[in-house]
């Protein structure tokens, strides 16, 4: 199912009805201020595995990211610092994954690794239905493999890729091509491991 979303003007009823999707253990492609990308109720055990399957991925042994709809709740989720706190600050909403320590609030499907990242991408879709839903959505990018695909920019052609697999691919415009980049913060230093489109100002 293809539903048309706009970033300026984010219709309630079909917010409303894509989350209903998300509480059903549903999963959805949505855009964000980079790239489109797979998510589900990251709250959601089921619904995780199910993205795990889809990309091929371990959930025991691959970086799983999480979207926030703001700062205010991520301490329930990682471990953070004033002073990260205030970096995030700076610079999010905005194209960055931000890997921090993980609490105990997050299914035990996260906690091998004992980190999560997380996202507050600068786009309004998908803080409408983080918001809307009320838990934080699980992230990751529509690509194959490590190769971003000319068609995961259009999402009628997401549509045509992923319709049957997913329970709604969400029309939000053309997307991106470039990442998000990715600072981790769970050492001593804070360490840019991928350059992408965020320009982190510290």
């Amino acid at each position: 199912m293809l539903v048309k979303l706009y970033n300026d003007n984010t219709n309630i009823k079909d917010v409303t009805k894509i989350v209903g999707i998300l509480k059903d253990g549903g999963i959805i492609i949505y855009p964000t201020d980079t790239v489109y990308a797979l998510g589900c109720d990251a709250l959601n055990v089921r619904a995780v595995e199910k993205i795990c399957k889809i990309k091929g991925i371990n959930p025991q042994k691959a970086n799983l990211s999480i979207i926030c709809a703001d700062l205010s709740n991520i301490s329930e989720y990682a471990k953070v610092s004033n002073s990260i706190f205030k970096l995030m600050k700076r610079n999010l909403p905005g194209a960055f994954t931000f890997i921090l320590n993980a609490t105990n609030s997050l299914p035990k499907i996260y906690k091998n690794r004992k980190e999560v990242g997380i996202r507050i991408p600068d786009n309004n879709i998908i803080l409408a239905l983080v918001k809307e839903l009320g838990n934080p959505i699980l992230t990751t990018s529509v690509r194959d493999k490590d190769e971003w695909m000319e068609y995961s920019t259009d999402p009628e052609l997401i549509d045509e890729e992923y319709g049957d697999t997913v329970d709604v691919v969400v029309d939000g415009g053309y997307g991106g091509l470039e990442p998000s980049t990715v600072v981790n913060c769970t050492g001593d230093e804070i360490k840019i491991i991928r350059q992408g489109k965020g320009e982190l100002v510290e």
